[in-house]
């Protein structure tokens, strides 16, 4: 438990004891161990004003801890966040026998609106793969391929940099991509990127480490996993979007991912083959970009309509 940091007040032990469990058994990252450290800190804190500890807090003294947080204008996401740790906080106590009971079972989560996805209009990802292709070299065909793949197929960015050789078709017309649960699904590839691959292929093996016998990756990077990075990816884009007058804090592999999902459907794609292609176990997920298209026709409606501008 080394790793942590202290916090003003110590933590109760059951408190503790649960950090504990989560790095031995779960293996939590360090961010991840510290956010709930936070929480529970916060938490104990507020039962400490009530004069009890978190370990015997009552279903109502929680509900308590929900109104305080509200009070003070905490967005409702955090709220949730906060009580997702004491629910996972006292389903251990009640595993471990260290109380009868979990409070957190008759605990309603507060209401969280589902924020929109971000996403680019068609002239402005136009203008990123323009200067895309105006990038020399081999750096540039990479480049190219990455971005056309990406605005082709909707991957995931831990699905593109990972994309292993054998996951393009014989017949360079699609790809087939492992994505979350270890589920297989099959993606087409547009011709600007299919294209844009077999002109990057050429280049490919610069990008291999140095001494190996040949990368399985599409990607291949000098880096510890042996392909190209999330981050550095990440950070190519936000250079490509300065370069293409787009302010980077709107760029990123996931906002190309939703405009992918939003012009497809714009164009008139079957919710459930847009669904296969992003590779959503659930419909309800890919049913929030019909959200957006609702947005998109009420601010043309606002800005259009006669009747509109005349208010």
């Amino acid at each position: 438990m080394g790793r942590r940091r202290k916090l003003t007040d110590p933590l109760p032990r059951e408190a503790e004891m649960f950090l504990e469990m989560l790095v031995a058994e779960r293996g939590v990252a360090l961010n991840t161990l510290e956010s709930y450290q936070r929480d529970l800190g916060d938490f104990s804190g507020f039962a400490k004003s009530q004069c009890t500890v978190p370990a015997q807090a009552s279903a109502d003294l929680i509900r308590k801890y929900l109104k305080h947080m509200d009070s003070t204008g905490m967005a409702a996401r955090t709220q949730a966040r906060r009580l997702s740790a004491l629910r996972q906080f006292f389903r251990f106590l009640y595993a471990e026998r260290l109380r009868p009971d979990d409070p957190t079972t008759v605990i309603d989560s507060p209401k969280i609106g589902r924020a929109l996805p971000k996403y680019l209009s068609e002239a402005e990802v136009d203008i990123l793969l323009q200067c895309a292709a105006e990038h020399p070299g081999a750096e540039g065909k990479r480049l190219v391929a990455l971005m056309e793949i990406l605005y082709a197929t909707g991957l995931r960015v831990s699905e593109l940099v990972g994309l292993p050789l054998r996951a393009m078709s014989r017949d360079g017309l699609m790809l087939m991509v492992r994505g979350k649960g270890e589920k297989d699904r099959m993606v087409p590839l547009s011709e600007p990127a299919s294209d844009a691959i077999q002109a990057y292929m050429e280049v490919r093996d610069r990008f291999a480490p140095k001494g190996s016998k040949g990368s399985l990756y599409m990607f291949p990077s000098r880096a510890k996993q042996g392909f190209l990075t999330r981050a550095r990816f990440a950070q190519i884009l936000k250079e490509l979007s300065v370069e293409a007058g787009l302010d980077p804090r709107r760029v990123s592999p996931h906002v190309l991912r939703h405009s992918f999902a939003s012009h497809l459907l714009a164009h008139g794609v079957d919710l459930r083959a847009l669904q296969q292609m992003l590779g959503h176990a659930d419909i309800s997920t890919t049913q929030i970009y019909t959200h957006v298209l609702d947005e998109r026709l009420k601010q043309l409606v606002n800005s259009v309509h006669p009747l509109a501008l005349g208010h």
